[in-house]
């Protein structure tokens, strides 16, 4: 689909297909499960079908290729802890960092107006370039293979997940991103999970609809419904060694940037020098996968598993995601309160 198209299908709040509107039922405590009935059995089976048909998976990279390549990263790693990058090019969280390349944009705590939709790209120049050996050693492949076109990539990320690591249920922002995400995997073998909901203090994530295996040099692409109409997530538990992604994406023209005036989060205007984070290539405890420690950023980026057309007529409908946040923010207030610092 072009990226007309893209636009045009949300400005009016349509999907390709016919989707009946449906609630499901989530986990609301250890005593409460999902709500099972033959009904509900099939519009599970409908949707993983549907997740299923719009992801494409291919095995590219030998283990010769992609043990290059994973020294490159480590080199990223090691460039990132010496502080050899632009002040955005680095995101730390507990047990994952994000290197941002081409194209950063802010998300979660990092804006003072918070919430899906709110993202925006970086200033130009605020992250560093791609760096050549993404263009030669994965790109170029890729585009030789027929997965993406030439010049199709300005946007390049590198997670790197330690044992226990995750990342909660989102979308990847549909006003910044276009069509297909690509993603690379090295070190380990992991999943990707579809339709999950997190919930904090102890972390807890409900059962996905939709397991996919990712294996050490393969490469995944989502679009259509995997990549628009359902939220995906990395568990906890399916980060047992350290495991690094390459996503591959494609920035829209008119995706918003930050300007000037934009505020920044007061709280991180003035970052302290960040800390070297610890580097592991250990299996985790068998029940460290079970508690790694989660960002107030990375909760903002918690979403619906699967956004219904009823509750998504507008994916900017300021009013929805008010009612989301006020929503976490009385969940949070409830809670005991655990500061974390931010490095």
């Amino acid at each position: 689909m072009e990226l007309d198209d893209y636009k045009n299908k949300y400005a009016h709040g349509t999907s390709n297909g016919s989707r009946k509107d449906r609630k499901r039922k989530y986990r609301e405590s250890d005593d409460e499960e999902y709500e099972h009935s033959d009904d509900s059995a099939e519009l599970r089976e409908q949707e993983a079908r549907r997740v299923s048909s719009s992801i494409q998976q291919r095995s590219v990279f030998t283990p010769e290729e992609c043990a290059r390549i994973e020294e490159k990263i480590d080199e990223v790693v090691a460039n990132g802890e010496a502080g050899l990058y632009r002040e955005h090019t680095v995101d730390r969280a507990p047990l994952r960092n994000k290197y941002f390349f081409g194209e950063g944009y802010t998300y979660g705590a990092q804006l003072e107006k918070r919430g899906p939709g709110q993202e925006r790209l970086y200033r130009k120049g605020e992250v560093d370039d791609i760096p050549g050996w993404v263009h030669e050693l994965v790109i170029k492949p890729l585009v030789s293979n027929g997965v993406i076109p030439e010049g199709f990539v300005n946007s390049a990320v590198i997670n790197d997940y330690q044992p226990g690591g995750c990342i909660v249920s989102h979308v990847d922002p549909l006003h910044i991103f276009a069509r297909p995400i690509v993603s690379v995997s090295f070190f380990s073998d992991s999943a990707l999970c579809f339709g999950c909901r997190f919930q904090f203090k102890p972390i807890r994530v409900s059962e996905p609809c939709f397991v996919l295996p990712v294996r050490r040099g393969s490469v995944t692409v989502l679009s259509g419904y995997a990549a628009d109409e359902i939220t995906h997530c990395i568990r906890p538990q399916d980060i047992k060694e350290r495991r690094a992604v390459i996503i591959l994406r494609k920035t829209r023209p008119d995706a918003p940037r930050l300007d000037s005036d934009s505020p920044l989060n007061s709280s991180l205007k003035e970052r302290p020098t960040p800390l070297k984070a610890k580097r592991s290539h250990r299996k985790a405890d068998p029940d460290a996968a079970h508690r790694p420690r989660v960002l107030e950023m990375d909760k903002e980026e918690n979403r619906r598993p699967s956004l219904s057309r009823q509750h998504r007529h507008s994916l900017s409908s300021e009013n929805y995601w008010r009612r989301e946040q006020d929503y976490d923010e009385h969940r949070e207030s409830s809670a005991r309160k655990v500061k974390m610092s931010r490095h």
